[in-house]
């Protein structure tokens, strides 16, 4: 059951630090939606942890190439992608 646990702290970290991008107002719009596009898929719980981190991971890794993200978003987000990577259901 500790597996589990983990994989919801995460989760909640992610979303935690997801906020701060969304609620950032020097961060390109375009970014905070991503960002909260992540969130509503971390938070979705018709699915397992592992693919909910997977769908998280992949709307982040398709914005993180953005070259109008701020350097302090680009190095959480890719915090946020390292997280969500250790999450195995």
């Amino acid at each position: 059951m500790s597996g589990l646990y983990d994989n919801e702290a995460k989760i909640k970290q992610a979303i935690v630090l997801l906020q701060k991008i969304v609620n950032d107002s020097s961060v390109p719009r375009n970014i905070r939606r991503a960002a909260t596009d992540a969130i509503r898929y971390l938070q979705d719980s018709s699915t397992s942890p592992a693919v909910r981190a997977a769908n998280a991971v992949g709307v982040l890794e398709d914005i993180s190439q953005d070259p109008n993200m701020p350097t302090h978003t680009r190095i959480s987000i890719w915090n946020i992608v390292s997280i969500l990577e250790t999450i195995r259901d």
